[in-house]
């Protein structure tokens, strides 16, 4: 992964970019605090579905795999927030 971006936020930005429609809609920005990090997705809102998947099954799984990329790069808590154009954060 390059040196750009963190680990964290360069592995979302690929994911998701491979499994929606419009990657070029595709927008990760990353935030510190104290609780850890949080990172926010936004995706065109004909992908929004496609994220977040049957059942939340496909966010759930992103969630789940971010925590560990987090937790292997720098041992910080990350957590995802999937930013939906259409309605309010989910």
């Amino acid at each position: 992964m390059s040196d750009s971006m963190p680990a964290d936020q360069e592995f979302i930005t690929f994911v998701v970019q491979s499994m929606v429609d419009h990657p070029e809609d595709v927008k990760v920005t990353r935030k510190v605090d104290e609780l850890g990090v949080l990172i926010e997705l936004e995706v065109h809102p004909e992908d929004t579905g496609k994220v977040i998947g049957k059942g939340g099954q496909t966010i759930k799984s992103l969630r789940i795999l971010l925590r560990v990329v987090g937790a292997k790069d720098d041992g910080n808590r990350v957590n995802l927030r999937l930013i939906d154009k259409t309605q309010e954060t989910i």
